[in-house]
């Protein structure tokens, strides 16, 4: 389970402090698909840093009780200077995850070639975001994070990451937010609106929908 108790996050600007999220109750069970539906600049992505344990809140807690991805594809994490290779060499060790079954996995995923020895400073935006979505396919994790819809490559390699992540870990617990609605409907069960810091809850799509065209 993951579940959020009057989370609020700050952030200080030239004008003062600003609320990002006010006072958010959420919660997660096993297996349950959660999606949040909210305007570019809602908070959405502050969110998910939250939640993550990326970032910590200026008041409430996050508590944990799954495992949990960093948000897929984000390639923000990577040692530039070292090889796909070595920056999986490593991730694997902190996450105590086989390395040559990742490794086998994820050059074979990522469709790299070469460059998956090479830096990684060396390689395209998608590129990274390959590389980046197979390393959070190649660690097992109980709730995978989604920050808006996945864009990976072309069309037949974003078919792939759905088939990896919607169908062979259909069993998972995921977390999608986004401002479209399409792929929220696809693939959620629980859905939520984030609009001015504040949350709401809503068991059916369209009742959610209505709501977020409507803020």
């Amino acid at each position: 389970m993951i579940k959020l108790e009057n989370v609020t996050k700050r952030y200080g600007t030239r004008l003062g402090s600003r609320v990002v999220l006010d006072q958010i109750n959420l919660t997660l069970h096993s297996g349950e698909k959660v999606g949040i539906l909210g305007r570019n600049g809602a908070g959405k992505s502050t969110l998910i840093r939250l939640i993550s344990g990326a970032e910590s809140p200026t008041s409430g807690h996050v508590h944990r009780q799954m495992s949990i991805s960093w948000p897929l594809a984000f390639a923000g994490g990577f040692q530039g200077s070292l090889t796909g290779l070595d920056n999986l060499r490593f991730i694997c060790r902190v996450y105590n995850t086989d390395i040559e079954k990742a490794i086998s996995f994820v050059e074979e995923f990522t469709e790299l070639g070469i460059y998956f020895r090479e830096p990684v400073k060396t390689y395209s935006a998608g590129m990274r975001a390959r590389l980046a979505f197979a390393l959070s396919m190649a660690i097992e994790f109980d709730c995978y994070l989604i920050d808006e819809i996945l864009a990976v490559g072309d069309t037949r390699f974003h078919d792939k990451c759905n088939q990896e992540l919607f169908e062979k870990r259909k069993d998972r617990s995921i977390i999608l937010v986004s401002h479209m609605p399409t792929q929220i409907r696809v693939h959620c069960n629980v859905f939520y609106v984030l609009h001015e810091g504040r949350i709401e809850r809503f068991d059916d799509v369209d009742k959610a929908y209505k709501y977020y065209l409507a803020k």
